[in-house]
């Protein structure tokens, strides 16, 4: 891992994947190991857990600065605009779908997905 951001209600990390890890292996590690500690660190009063859902975006090695930056910021970033909003603005600017669990899909038809701002 690069870089990460930690907020109260999500995580931002750019990670370097192995070919030879799947994304849900990687999540599951990230996911299972950094609560793991938490609770053995008894860092939050109860028993911690992650939330079900992640999001997954790739990057082109020559857009891994751009998305450095993009992490490095994100405190500032949310006093300007919360999750949420970020989240319904990717949604809407990537072509992304809203399911009934609140997660999101890839739209297949690209072509009704708005263009990027």
């Amino acid at each position: 891992m690069k870089i990460n951001f930690v907020n109260p209600d999500h995580v931002h990390a750019l990670v370097d994947l192995s070919t030879g890890l799947s994304i849900e292996e990687m999540m599951q590690f990230l996911k299972g190991g950094s609560s793991h500690w938490v609770n053995q660190n008894g860092l939050v009063a109860g028993k911690f857990g992650w939330g079900r859902g992640y999001g997954v975006f790739s990057v082109s090695h020559s857009g891994v600065g751009e998305v450095a930056r993009y992490i490095a910021q994100q405190e500032e970033h949310h006093h300007k605009k919360s999750f949420s909003d970020e989240l319904k603005l990717l949604v809407e600017r990537y072509g992304l779908k809203w399911r009934d669990d609140k997660t999101v899909e890839t739209v297949s038809a690209v072509s009704s997905a708005p263009t990027p701002r």
